[in-house]
């Protein structure tokens, strides 16, 4: 059944003098808020709704719950089952409020804020569809169907965003390339950073499958950083504006969808590197190393993206990126030395995703 495109925003929205009003949270609230303890039922909820209904939820919980598990990490079987429980299909999703919503309230500068920060997640959900599976080769076999559904998952991503393009945005193409090609322009440095040094360790990796360090880099990068701090802070900060606004339902129900389907694939990724650092604790120095390669890439940008338009100041994303960051790295037992402290202060929050 197709979703009607003002039900998933139902569940987030008061009566006022007789009307729906869309509740108006401020978009940074959770900075203030600081981390929050689920419930029992909030958790029931996120991980059980469907399509029809995860529109209803809130993306700070979401978020939360990708942390929930950090501490007590679950197996690969245990992530496998989640998956099949939360699969969703993209083309249930009615994008007809969407794009309503983006060529008649939403503003120029809101629109153009909202693609330079989504279309590094759309160009990222692509790119691992080529660059993970060669990591499978390395893997147990319960790691390699946790990976093969993550490659799913992915691919149902990039089309989530290959529609969102076309049927709201605008832009044209006969195929999915020609959509990418299309958003491209958008794109900042910290896609090309992370995900040009991704495919040099994917390289790496495929000619050196069991090379548990070329692993660990490998998965320092794309399970820690694109996966774990860039994916959800682009999944913040466009879901939190919908949320603000009232606006953009379809594209809200599906990312909040891609966000909780993130949750399994940056749990899988962390117990990954928390397993290869307790066989071998000399590995610290591979995913530090990896870090500092990283945040050096990322220190670097030719152009900004302003943030004003959707509720952020640049102060407040790179408050929400450096808190991804160290929360995972807390969670997980894995300290940052002092020359890492500095560079970390140094990155400019633009943002890409996968």
């Amino acid at each position: 059944m197709r979703l009607l495109a003002h039900a998933v925003l139902t569940a987030r929205c008061e009566i006022q003098g007789g009307a729906l009003v869309a509740e108006r949270k401020s978009p940074t609230a959770v900075l203030r808020e600081g981390p929050r303890a689920l419930s029992e039922a909030q958790v029931r909820e996120i991980e059980e709704a469907d399509l029809g209904s995860v529109g209803g939820v809130d993306i700070d919980d979401v978020i939360e719950y990708v942390h929930k598990d950090l501490k007590s990490l679950p197996d690969f079987i245990t992530l496998y089952r989640k998956y099949l429980k939360q699969r969703w299909d993209v083309y249930d999703l009615d994008f007809t409020q969407d794009k309503i919503d983006w060529t008649e309230k939403m503003s120029e500068e809101e629109r153009q804020s909202f693609i330079a920060v989504s279309s590094g997640f759309h160009h990222g959900e692509r790119q691992v569809e080529i660059e993970l599976p060669v990591f499978m080769i390395g893997a147990s076999e319960e790691e390699k169907l946790h990976i093969a559904a993550q490659i799913e998952d992915e691919a149902r991503h990039t089309v989530f965003f290959d529609r969102f393009y076309r049927e709201v945005v605008g832009l044209a193409g006969d195929g999915i390339m020609d959509i990418l090609d299309a958003s491209f322009p958008w794109v900042s440095e910290t896609f090309v950073g992370p995900f040009g040094l991704l495919a040099y360790q994917a390289d790496e990796v495929r000619r050196n499958p069991y090379d548990e360090r070329a692993r660990v880099r490998y998965g320092t990068n794309y399970f820690l950083w694109i996966e774990g701090v860039l994916a959800l802070s682009v999944m913040k900060v466009t879901l939190s504006y919908a949320r603000w606004r009232g606006f953009l339902p379809a594209y809200y129900a599906g990312f909040t969808a891609t966000c909780r389907d993130e949750s399994r694939h940056v749990q899988g990724g962390m117990r990954y590197l928390q397993d290869a650092v307790r066989k071998d604790p000399s590995m610290i120095s591979e995913i530090h190393d990896t870090l500092r390669t990283i945040l050096s890439l990322s220190g670097v940008a030719s152009r900004r993206i302003y943030f004003e338009p959707l509720g952020w100041t640049e102060q407040e994303v790179q408050t929400l990126f450096f808190q991804q960051l160290r929360r995972k790295l807390n969670d997980v037992g894995i300290d940052l030395p002092p020359d890492l402290e500095v560079l970390l202060e140094q990155v400019e929050p633009t943002l890409a995703g996968g």
